[in-house]
């Protein structure tokens, strides 16, 4: 089976071309992880199968890591727009991608040498839609957000309480086609992330799990985050979850609308349209490298 390994800000993917590669739905959580492993495979944060779609241009099928599916990812999406356009499966500079149900537009930046030249994919630009505030889409239960009165129903979840490792901490929580929980901090970089990020994940408030952004304001156009994702641990950029960071500072007073998130891996812009409530993200990305491993 070929492969091709792509990162976006730090954020690595295997891809598969699911046009060319038949693999059946049982054996991809066991593929998943053999190719996810570090050690043993050909290491990732998950893989991503690109296949054929009725109704948007391509699909994106995401995995995480540890074999389970996951609705989207920023960084892997943009990835898409690369392999497809440097591989030819399109002409188009933008196009409409299908994931977990939902369909995103991107458009893509191309650098030419020539004007004549077709060029490569640097950097895409995806509108990754509205964000959604309600608990029950997200999905969180109000029921462990300790400011909830007795069979309070809340409309958002914007700077709540939540005790975690018996540690309270304050969350805004934010879904972007994936839950995500926003926690603004202080040193963000000396975090300990390995233990808070998995009592995070794994809390009763968060019934399908959840990715934790740990948030530094530097100043109004600039943030610096460190992510865990459930189902991979901490990876060094998250776009879904500049999202909904761009989302959660703006609820919270903390900066404009338009901003740079500063990862461990690189830089996205983010910019939530007020008028349009609609997130724009734009970043790079690239081609690590190609190979083809036997079968299962």
């Amino acid at each position: 089976m070929k492969f091709t390994k792509m990162q976006g800000c730090g954020n690595d993917y295997v891809y598969v071309n699911g046009f060319q590669e038949k693999i059946p739905a049982e054996e991809k959580p066991e593929l998943v992880r053999r190719l996810s492993d570090r050690h043993f495979g050909v290491g990732g944060d998950g893989v991503i199968f690109i296949n054929p779609a009725e109704n948007a241009d391509f699909e994106m099928e995401m995995y995480n890591a540890d074999g389970t599916r996951a609705e989207m990812c920023g960084n892997g999406i943009r990835c898409v727009a690369k392999f497809v356009y440097d591989k030819g499966l399109t002409e188009a500079e933008h196009i409409t991608v299908l994931s977990a149900g939902r369909i995103k537009y991107l458009s893509m930046v191309i650098h030419r040498q020539h004007p004549w030249d077709r060029g490569i994919v640097k950097k895409v630009r995806v509108n990754m839609g509205s964000p959604i505030f309600e608990p029950e889409q997200i999905p969180v239960k109000t029921e462990y957000i300790r400011s909830a009165g007795e069979g309070e129903t809340k409309d958002q979840i914007v700077n709540e309480p939540i005790e975690v490792n018996g540690k309270e901490y304050s969350m805004t929580c934010i879904s972007m086609g994936n839950p995500h929980a926003v926690v603004f901090a202080e040193d963000v970089r000396n975090l300990d992330l390995e233990r808070i990020g998995p009592a995070f994940e794994n809390h009763p408030c968060f019934p399908k799990r959840v990715n934790t952004e740990f948030v530094e304001i530097l100043d109004r156009q600039h943030v610096f985050m460190r992510v865990w994702e459930r189902g991979t641990g901490e990876t060094l950029a998250c776009g879904t979850g500049c999202c909904a960071t761009a989302a959660a500072c703006v609820l919270n007073g903390l900066t404009d609308s338009k901003i740079t998130v500063k990862l461990l891996g690189g830089e996205l812009e983010i910019e939530w349209d007020r008028d349009q409530n609609l997130i724009y993200m734009t970043g790079p990305a690239e081609i690590v490298f190609e190979g083809e491993i036997p079968e299962l």
